[in-house]
């Protein structure tokens, strides 16, 4: 009964000891955390949650050899002491590995105008920290197994045929391999980016998230098309920031052969100065197509992003047509009927 009571209060005072210890750090975190966070835009304080853990946890193992307990109730503490010390370890580096993420990417905004170097950081540190996460994930289960004896003897027999159930692996996850390697190549080439505009699938929108296996891409209209990531390495998708933000908008009108095309092309000229959108590098108007009913003239413009270009477009849409409505009514489109003397159709 001494040796329970010796044990009971060696391990409680173990636990205080390592609650006092957290305390401590928790204080130092505190007050260093809010100067790394108005210096280098990081919070450290993320990482008291696993240390409130971790701490009491290593006082603890570390008077597990002193304690008075019978062998088999000692191994089977210090054996699940062993593993949440394992548990909390990589909780912990997976918060620093984000806090220096956040640290890295705190030097570059996305939200600026010209991001595309901005974007193209954060995708790289995202897709490489997804990465270091997994990987954090599979030596943590391992070494968890590894504690058990009957695993390890476990973990000799897989090893001696681990040929055949390598070839049973890869074709059973050859899907999810594909697109984990298509992750790396993305982050490597960057075909895509975090805030990039692409046409996939007939839609336009915006890389809203990229995963190691799958991408959300937000559709104009707020829907979410998720995508495989091996797509994009596999098809053909337009992406139109993917040297720059800025674009080139069109508009084509149609309308009549008597359109007088000097006055339209000054009418636009008239409305891109008087547009806040417009950045005043490009401005064109010309035909660029004639049927036997309309002529197609193309209106060329640019803004300094896609969201600024759609708007762009639809002002001078919108204004152009207006202008032809009050100015040129009959260069409107229209259907021309030949009538003999008699009033009939020719035939």
């Amino acid at each position: 009964m001494n040796d329970y009571l010796f044990s009971s209060i060696l391990i409680a005072s173990s636990l205080i000891i390592g609650w006092i210890l957290y305390c401590s750090a928790a204080f130092l975190i505190e007050r260093r955390g809010i100067f790394c966070l108005k210096r280098f835009g990081a919070d450290v304080r993320r990482i008291k949650s696993p240390l409130r853990f971790l701490m009491p946890g290593l006082c603890v193992l570390l008077v597990m050899p002193l304690l008075r307990l019978p062998e088999d109730a000692g191994s089977f503490i210090g054996h699940f002491i062993q593993i949440l010390l394992i548990a909390f370890f990589s909780w912990l580096t997976m918060q620093i590995v984000s806090m220096l993420r956040d640290v890295f990417l705190s030097q570059y905004d996305i939200n600026s105008r010209d991001n595309v170097r901005a974007r193209s950081v954060h995708t790289q540190m995202r897709l490489i920290t997804n990465i270091i996460g997994v990987v954090i994930v599979v030596l943590t289960i391992s070494f968890v197994l590894m504690s058990f004896a009957e695993v390890r003897q476990i973990g000799v027999s897989i090893l001696a045929s681990a040929g055949i159930v390598g070839i049973v692996i890869g074709f059973a996850a050859q899907k999810t391999l594909g697109n984990l390697i298509a992750g790396i190549q993305i982050a490597i080439a960057q075909p895509i980016r975090l805030g990039d505009v692409v046409v996939i699938e007939g839609e336009w929108g915006l890389i809203e998230k990229i995963t190691l296996t799958f991408v959300v891409v937000r559709v104009w209209d707020l829907r979410r098309l998720v995508v495989p990531i091996s797509y994009f390495l596999e098809k053909p998708f337009q992406n139109w920031t993917r040297t720059s933000a800025d674009l080139l908008g069109t508009v084509f009108i149609y309308a009549d052969y008597t359109v007088p095309v000097k006055e339209v092309r000054n009418e636009l000229t008239r409305i891109l100065q008087n547009s806040p959108q417009w950045d005043k590098k490009v401005n064109e108007l010309q035909v660029t197509n004639a049927t036997d009913k309309t002529v197609e003239l193309r209106a060329l413009m640019s803004a300094e992003d896609s969201s600024t270009a759609w708007n762009l477009r639809c002002e001078v849409r919108e204004k152009m047509l207006e202008f032809l409505q009050q100015r040129f009514p009959n260069c409107l489109p229209r259907v021309r009927i030949e009538m003999n003397n008699d009033g009939s159709h020719p035939k």
